[in-house]
């Protein structure tokens, strides 16, 4: 090891010569002894060190005894401290410093002493270090009030954090709920510095608790909630409006006699009661409790008013925000339906929510109209605007479009009427809105929407469709554009199916794009419910509450009640749209599911095929989609009932494919595979249907002789079907009767 790379120890350089006091007055040596201050050089190269008698005092030593060796310094040091001593040394040597700095604790009688080493190294010209010359000196005071400041300093932070948290996290609360959520959620009692929090809130003549944290509190609410007695600490400070804090429970039980019998059930030491005054209204009392303070000094009670005034003000704007909200959401509320009234074949689930925005009311509504023929409308829509004015013009616009459809005019002329309605009001607003009239007893839904979304619909088996729906311009400006035209789109509702008409409010989500949040929906109708109310109840929750309180929404369920049929007889509905690119593989698995479900799955590649086939003609052949009906017929013989309806009046045609045409077979193949079929008229199109399984056994009993036999047939024609051929009476009441077949002789 050379010189320089020597670990350093303490310097005690020779003592310089002591200065003469002069005129009587004090020298240099004496007046840094009456300081505790020594000075010392140290020989790197002699490793000698030299103290003079007020440095060697410093550090405890005799000045008589001292043998100038840097170890004899070195070992009046505890373990730790000697190697930082070391440390800071080598380093400065080492890396070429020209001083070090550094306190160190040296043990002397009655407790440490902390000594300040602050030296200066000397080096040759080719900057090896050979000599430190430097001052030791007592620095227990300095350090000691350092210490001092250091912890008065560490207090006020954590005030000031307690402060700024506590703000921050009041900052962002909007109504009552949302304070007491703030103070006792996760981290409130941690942001307010306490262990125990009961906040009241006046209520004309009474003092009511609304929020309790902390272990063993609840025998405060027992005590002090509804009543506003002075006999009890809180009410006592909300009475007076003067702030008390009790350092101990014998001073609070001797101040307030009546809580002695529950002094044992309190688990905290202190308590500091706070009157929560926010522009002189008292609106309540705060106490914050803790279980080891004894005592409150005065920047702790500075510390627990200003919390108190932080509290009283985000109270004071949280009620004033809930009376505004009240008054908006009733006010929006009055507008709309006030009972929506049941129906038959289905059920309506309605849902209307208010933005939190104070009385920024919203123009959103919706609405079930009676119609003519056991049908009804249903609309849901949205006037332009977050207002009173908006609230006063869909009030309006509402009573005008029930009036309109009450009349019987078919959808389009509802929403041209409404809309040159609105547009003759005094106003520049717009509105959307999507309508539809219903008849739940055939399932159609016939739709106009007017720059609105349009609807959704979810199937049987859990899946959403989003049908093309048509529109025109938002009610208003297509008139004022004169575009009032309005297509109609008419849909298919089958047993079991729901509807949902919807506003933005829904689907807005912050920040994201309009589809995303549509999405969403669709996946959340999805997994949601099936009954209309729970369904509503499930979009309200997971859509409203997570995008959050920007915009009003209302929504529309509608569902029509499922069939069934019986345990003996059981039955199915599917709806295929034309423009479903899934739906004809999902309709041949739905029909293979439920008759495994039904303990038929031998007739399940049999009526899979049959399923196909109908579907493609209904697809490829019309404009429109299908209704696919799967039922049980269990007397006399169990069968298998399978009927495809759509809305084209053409029926098909039997051919004779020749050997390389790719088209034609289809009723080949059904009169091949079904044991009878037929096609009947339904209203405005046509049914084909067909049974899958054995035969009805022949009747054993003679028949009568024809009183009239029928003549033969002429010549080149063929015989009416065999009775045994002829269509049956449809076991499906929503159809009617069938009335036409094209039947053949059953199989054997």
């Amino acid at each position: 090891m050379t010189d320089h790379d020597r670990p350093p120890y303490i310097p005690v350089p020779p003592r310089p010569p002591a200065d003469k006091a002069q005129g009587g007055e004090t020298g240099t040596d004496e007046r840094l002894a009456l300081n505790r201050t020594g000075s010392f050089e140290w020989d790197l190269d002699a490793r000698t060190v030299d103290v003079d008698e007020a440095g060697l005092l410093v550090f405890g030593l005799d000045p008589k005894t001292f043998d100038s060796r840097p170890e004899t310094l070195l070992e009046r040091l505890e373990p730790p401290e000697r190697v930082r001593l070391e440390d800071a040394v080598d380093e400065a040597i080492k890396s070429g410093s020209a001083s070090y700095s550094v306190h160190v604790r040296v043990p002397v009688a009655g407790g440490d002493q902390w000594t300040h080493v602050q030296a200066r190294i000397l080096r040759h010209n080719d900057g090896q270090a050979h000599r430190v010359i430097g001052l030791v000196r007592d620095a227990t005071a300095e350090v000691t009030h350092s210490a001092f400041v250091l912890a008065l300093e560490k207090r006020r932070q954590r005030q000031t954090d307690i402060v700024e948290r506590t703000t921050s996290a009041l900052s962002r609360a909007v109504t009552v709920d949302d304070v007491t959520a703030a103070l006792t959620g996760p981290g409130g009692l941690a942001r307010l510095g306490a262990d125990g929090l009961a906040l009241g809130l006046l209520d004309n003549t009474a003092l009511n608790v609304i929020a309790l944290s902390g272990d063993s509190l609840e025998v405060v609410d027992e005590l002090g909630s509804g009543r506003l007695d002075p006999k009890f600490p809180l009410a006592d400070t909300v009475l007076s409006g003067r702030p008390r804090f009790v350092s101990s429970l014998g001073a609070l039980t001797r101040r307030y006699p009546v809580l002695e019998p529950f002094v044992g059930q309190l688990k905290f030491q202190a308590a500091a009661y706070l009157p929560l005054v926010a522009q002189a209204r008292t609106l309540g009392g705060l106490a914050l409790f803790y279980r080891e303070r004894t005592a409150f000094n005065p920047d702790e009670r500075n510390l627990c008013l200003g919390l108190a005034a932080i509290i009283a003000q985000s109270l004071q704007r949280a009620t004033l925000f809930d009376e505004e909200r009240e008054f908006a959401t009733g006010l929006q509320s009055a507008m709309l339906p006030r009972r929506i009234h049941d129906i038959e074949g289905g059920e309506i689930a309605v849902r209307y929510h208010a933005a939190w925005s104070g009385r920024q009311v919203g123009g959103d509504w919706y609405d079930v109209i009676a119609l003519p023929k056991d049908r009804f409308g249903i609309v849901v829509g949205d006037v332009q605007g977050h207002d009173t004015h908006a609230a006063a013009i869909m009030g309006q616009l509402r009573i005008a479009l029930r009036a309109y459809a009450a009349e019987g005019h078919p959808p389009s002329t509802v929403l041209a009427r409404a809309s040159r309605f609105l547009s003759e009001l005094d106003t520049d607003r717009f509105a959307t809105c999507a309508y539809a009239q219903v008849d739940l007893a055939t399932g159609t839904v016939r739709v106009v929407r007017a720059g609105h979304f349009g609807p959704l619909i979810r199937h049987t088996d859990g899946r959403v469709g989003t049908p093309q729906v048509r529109g025109g311009l938002p009610l208003g400006i297509s008139t004022d554009f004169g575009d009032e035209e309005y297509p109609e789109t008419r849909l298919d509702l089958v047993p079991g199916e729901t509807l949902v008409l919807y506003t933005d409010g829904l689907v807005e989500e912050p920040g994201a794009d309009i589809e995303a949040g549509v999405r969403t929906l669709i996946a959340e109708v999805s997994a949601g419910p099936a009954g209309a109310e729970a369904l509503a109840d499930h979009l309200s929750d997971r859509l409203w509450e997570r995008w959050g309180s920007g915009d009003d929404v209302a929504l529309l369920v509608l569902r029509r009640s499922p069939d069934p049929g019986s345990p003996r007889a059981p039955r199915l509905h599917q709806y295929i749209h034309q423009a479903d690119p899934e739906g004809l593989s999902e309709a041949r698995t739905i029909v293979r599911q439920a008759l495994t479900d039904w303990d038929m799955a031998e007739l399940a590649d049999d009526a899979e095929l049959v399923t196909g086939e109908l579907l493609v003609n209904v697809l490829l052949h019309t404009e429109g989609g299908a209704v696919l009906t799967l039922e049980v017929l269990p007397e006399p013989v169990r069968r298998v009932r399978l009927s495809v309806q759509d809305r084209s009046s053409a029926w098909p045609r039997r051919r004779t494919p020749g050997e390389t045409a790719t088209s034609g077979r289809g009723l080949l193949l059904l009169d091949a595979v079904a044991t009878r079929w037929g096609i009947e008229p339904r209203g405005e199109g046509k049914a084909v249907w067909c049974e899958i399984g054995p035969s009805v056994p022949p009747t054993t009993a003679p028949a009568p002789p024809d009183p009239d036999p029928a003549p033969d047939p002429a010549p080149g024609t063929d015989p009416d079907p065999p009775e045994s051929s002829k269509l049956p009476e449809s076991p499906e009441p929503e159809h009617g009767t069938a009335y036409g077949t094209n039947g053949r002789t059953p199989k054997s």
